[in-house]
């Protein structure tokens, strides 16, 4: 069964090695598409890993700071700080924006980092590649590689001029943006900034309002000039549990006692995955779906057609006595050995072209053996068509 299999493969085998390598191309992008749902998922895991929290107290009602807009007061860490249970607390901002450097813009999130020990407050990179963290209160920037930013480079965020000081790795949003940690004052006032236009029109209805510009209170307008250009506000607080403390404990009692939401880091991992890239995991399904039934249709295609061309030789081994199960042996042989071809060119092409993709693209060994396997049953389905044909052939056509 084997020598006719491969005799077969070898008469026909331009058309059998042309057929495997275009098989394996449609297997290297459905490879890469589940690369790109694990890649999505492990930017959601990073970014978790990477705030150094245990919770996030976002404002009421919101599932922030990452999946929805979140507003608190930047005072609130205080109160938190003297709850049972809480080592540190950290304001945090994150704005997704365009970081320009010279004339190249880089799509980021911006995050605002509160002043705290060096590396150890809750927000902060964890560790850097080259340089140094931030130790000024203004205008220092530490920024991920995947943003192309060096040391010492000079970038714009709104108005204001940034030095990179340092260089992280691995800092991405749920979304893969880069990061840059900027001072969380200045990241306060990125997040409101509005253009000089806009502030001298807010300035001219506040002079024209009688309720903020009344004669006989003096400084009144003043104090409410200087209240709207200021921002009070950060997305979340984050943070870290003294050892011996159950985070679900700890976050019911900062929701009873301050009126926020808190989220533990299992429940905002399920807000990520099942909420932000619910959609796109969707989405990358109905192509893997496509992408199966397309492979199976080939692969049937060509086997069917191979067994059309030798019809008269299957007719002269039934005439000779062969039995069918060396017939279906031998066809599904061939659908078999179109797999392994189809997959190893689709996993070679995977993995040399999955770098150069600008997201994050994550191919894991469960999901080769998995797809491996899934490979070999499309080429058994698609093979029982030609099976089914070659089975009905009479052994009086070897002599018609």
């Amino acid at each position: 069964m084997i020598s006719l299999a491969g005799r077969d493969i070898l008469h026909a085998w331009g058309k059998f090695v042309f057929t495997g390598i275009g098989l394996g191309l449609l297997i290297g992008v459905t490879l890469v598409m589940a690369g790109v749902y694990r890649g999505m998922v492990d930017d959601g895991k990073a970014l978790l890993d990477n705030s150094g929290a245990d919770l996030w107290v976002v404002q009421k009602d919101t599932q922030g700071p990452y999946a929805e807009p979140s507003s608190i007061n930047d005072d609130v860490y205080r109160t938190i700080l003297g709850m049972p249970g809480v080592s540190k607390a950290a304001n945090v901002t994150y704005l997704i924006m365009q970081v320009r450097k010279d004339e190249r813009d880089v799509r980021a999130m911006v995050v605002g980092i509160a002043p705290g020990e060096l590396g150890a407050t809750p927000g902060w990179p964890p560790y850097l590649v080259s340089g140094r963290q931030i130790t000024r209160g203004h205008y220092e920037a530490v920024a991920d590689v995947v943003t192309g930013f060096k040391l010492g480079d000079r970038v714009v965020i709104r108005r204001n001029h940034y030095t990179v000081v340092g260089l992280t790795r691995r800092m991405v949003s749920s979304s893969g943006d880069p990061m840059v940690f900027i001072p969380l004052k200045d990241a306060q006032e990125a997040q409101f900034l509005k253009d000089n236009d806009a502030i001298w029109q807010s300035r001219r209805r506040t002079e024209a309002n009688p309720a903020f510009n009344r004669p006989g209170v003096p400084g009144l307008l003043d104090a409410v000039i200087a209240s709207q250009s200021t921002n009070a506000f950060v997305n979340a607080v984050l943070v870290t549990l003294k050892p011996g403390h159950a985070p679900d404990e700890v976050a019911e009692s900062i929701r009873r006692w301050k009126r926020l939401t808190v989220y533990t880091r299992a429940q905002m991992e399920e807000i990520l995955v099942s909420k932000l890239i619910a959609t796109s995991a969707k989405q990358i399904g109905m192509f893997l779906v496509i992408l199966a039934v397309v492979s199976a249709a080939i692969v049937a295609f060509i086997i069917y057609s191979l067994t059309m061309d030798k019809i008269r030789e299957i007719a002269v081994l039934k005439l000779i006595g062969t039995r069918n199960r060396t017939i279906a042996g031998m066809i599904l042989q061939q659908a078999l050995a179109l797999g392994v071809i189809g997959f190893a060119v689709g996993k070679i092409t995977a993995t040399f072209s999955a770098p150069a993709f600008p997201k994050h693209v994550l191919l894991t060994p469960m999901d080769s053996i998995a797809g491996f396997f899934a490979v070999l049953l499309i080429c058994v389905l698609a093979s029982l068509v030609a099976i089914r044909m070659a089975l009905k052939v009479d052994p009086a056509e070897a002599i018609g």
